[in-house]
């Protein structure tokens, strides 16, 4: 956290820490450059009583300004898919909507990674972002997955799927079973937020919707959940598939025998 007009700008104009979001008490007046240039940044600007920011500086030197740094860079999409052709792997990917609890981006970052997962977009607004609590909960897996924060998500949807990615919404109300499709090539899911899902919006802009069966009362899963019921389900495709490949090869060698003569 950090606070003060200058510091605050100072961190805006080095660009070197991504900063999560900026509270102030005004957008006017002294505050007005440090309001434009953080909008510049594309980092959201929250006003705020003084009490709330008094509570978050006990000691009241914030002079009206509070800002949030994020526990680590942000990559670009550019970026994230050049992982995975440097690993020579399919697009793995995980796109969230709105996932507003820090322990389930945490959760999901960790899954995400455990699964070889080459990245996971989140959106700029309504969704927290990579924040301490965020680092805490991924277990250590934020060091070590990429992740991407956009304005717009259908615009991010359409450019994936421009870019060869099949992107798959996974709702319950979906007619398919998530187990009924080949995930073998790029792929990307999307993944709802607590209680509300995916938004309607974003699911139009979905190749095709998936499903979760539920046996039990429950309506609905932890979105870190469905995320690693998901993401293990495209290891264990993959995982079938490399190996029936080396069977392949195998079958194609001369006997050990001949070789060793």
């Amino acid at each position: 956290m950090l606070y003060g007009l200058h510091a605050v700008r100072e961190a805006l104009k080095a660009g070197g820490r991504p900063l999560q979001r900026i509270l102030v008490l005004r957008t006017d007046k002294q505050f007005t450059d440090l309001v434009q240039l953080a909008r510049s940044r594309r980092v959201p600007v929250h006003i705020q009583p003084i009490s709330s920011l008094d509570r978050l500086v006990p000691n009241g030197k914030h002079q009206g300004v509070v800002a949030f740094a994020a526990a680590k860079a942000y990559q670009t999409q550019e970026e994230i898919l050049d992982r995975a052709v440097q690993r020579q792997e399919p697009p793995l990917l995980v796109i969230l909507d709105g996932v507003e609890d820090p322990h389930n981006l945490g959760a999901v970052l960790r899954t995400a990674e455990g699964a070889g997962a080459h990245g996971v977009f989140i959106p700029e607004r309504r969704a927290v972002g990579l924040t301490s609590v965020v680092a805490k909960a991924s277990a250590g897996a934020i060091d070590h997955m990429p992740v991407a924060r956009v304005t717009n998500l259908s615009r991010l949807l359409d450019s994936l799927k421009a870019a060869g990615v099949w992107i798959y919404g996974v709702t319950p109300s979906a007619k398919k079973v998530f187990t009924d499709i080949d995930y073998r090539g790029p792929v990307g899911f999307v993944l709802g937020a607590e209680g509300t899902g995916i938004r309607s919006g974003v699911v139009q802009h979905c190749d095709e919707c998936v499903r979760i069966p539920l046996r039990g009362n429950v309506q609905s899963l932890n979105v870190s959940a469905s995320a690693a019921i998901i993401l293990y389900e495209v290891v264990r495709q993959r995982e079938r598939s490399n190996h029936a490949a080396g069977r392949s090869a195998d079958s194609e060698r001369p006997p050990l025998d001949s070789r060793l003569q």
